[in-house]
């Protein structure tokens, strides 16, 4: 099976060139044309690599990054831009990205990076702790089996707690999650306020 690879990017002709190059050096690909179209992809699947556009109208690709990284996500990440310089290529190494890019690049430059970082990156292991019942994959949760239809606000918010972290989604985002998990049956957990920051999430012994 080829290597799946997510272009996000806002510019159309370029978007349509890097496609077209990968395709040819045998990769699948997927296109978004912005941080937020990447985003709902990535909460829904697993691509083996992303190429990752800096700077981009709504949110940037940082911002998306960051995001990324926060609730556990080690998918092999490029970041390209037109910001060239030191400062700047620590940014985004700092924030997660595998490699870094300035533009304009050469195809071929790009082909062989992304194999690089895909051959050596290893996906980091799974340690979350799960409350009995609940299971992920591909990106999609399971109570006992069953899909637990949750929006991506609320895939985001259960993957960040899950982690041990405290998430500052919305209070609604929350209290839909609860009712929806509640629903489900899942027991041995509870998701518990913390005063200023935002929500955790305790599993029960």
């Amino acid at each position: 099976m080829n290597k799946l690879i997510l272009i996000i990017d806002d510019d159309r002709d370029l978007r349509a060139s890097m496609k077209l190059g990968l395709e040819k050096a045998g990769f699948a690909v997927i296109t978004a044309d912005s941080a937020e179209a990447g985003r709902d992809i990535m909460a829904r699947i697993r691509p083996n690599a992303v190429v990752l556009d800096r700077m981009m109208g709504g949110a940037d690709g940082l911002t998306l990054l960051g995001e990324i990284r926060r609730v556990g996500d080690a998918t092999p990440v490029i970041m390209l831009t037109a910001m060239d310089g030191t400062e700047n290529t620590i940014d985004g190494l700092s924030i997660g990205a595998n490699d870094y890019m300035s533009k304009p690049f050469s195809m071929r430059e790009l082909v062989l990076r992304i194999g690089n970082i895909t051959s050596k990156t290893v996906r980091a292991p799974d340690t979350r702790k799960m409350p009995a019942g609940l299971a992920e994959e591909n990106g999609e949760f399971y109570v006992h089996g069953n899909l637990l239809p949750l929006s991506i606000q609320e895939k985001s918010a259960l993957s960040e707690m899950l982690t041990g972290a405290v998430t500052d989604a919305q209070a609604m985002t929350v209290k839909r999650l609860r009712e929806k998990l509640s629903l489900a049956n899942l027991a041995g957990f509870d998701i518990i306020a913390v005063r200023g920051r935002g929500y955790k999430i305790v599993i029960k012994n």
